[in-house]
């Protein structure tokens, strides 16, 4: 039979640690992945993105060069050495909306929980003075309480 203290489950770990079972992502994840649905050209952009940094990627155009080298082309420099640059700037260019908006999801997720701590510290303030005045009150009552020997 497990044993657990207050506040952790059978297995040892805590409850407070683990997020309710409908909130699995931090709400400002929600919030992006909401957005950037809505949006088509975030789609594209992320559909890009994610194919650009895949090994399926890598293959295709180890194919691709393979096949241009030996088989399109005697002399393929000119033309390939154009493809692969401009490949490469459309290519940075994804890169950089994508850096773009991981430094608006960092702000945002930033704010968020800045905003959040800030609620927590004043409602923790608040419980500490209500306990204060509390203890101050209980005292107040026991002290002048009939009947109480000295």
């Amino acid at each position: 039979m497990a044993t657990s203290s207050p506040g952790t489950g059978a297995t040892g770990e805590s409850a407070l640690v683990r997020p309710p079972a409908r909130m699995r992502h931090h709400p400002v994840v929600l919030e992006q992945q909401a957005k950037r649905a809505s949006d088509f050209q975030l789609r594209i952009a992320d559909w890009i993105t994610a194919f650009a940094g895949s090994m399926t990627f890598v293959y295709i155009h180890i194919v691709f060069f393979t096949v241009w080298m030996v088989f399109v082309e005697i002399k393929p420099w000119p033309t390939l050495t154009l493809i692969v640059s401009l490949e490469a700037i459309f290519l940075s260019t994804f890169v950089m909306i994508g850096q773009n908006r991981q430094g608006a999801f960092q702000q945002a997720k930033a704010d968020h929980d800045y905003n959040a701590q800030e609620l927590e510290l004043k409602t923790n303030t608040d419980i500490t003075r209500e306990i204060d005045r509390l203890v101050t009150e209980l005292h107040k009552r026991l002290l002048r309480a009939p009947g109480r020997q000295s």
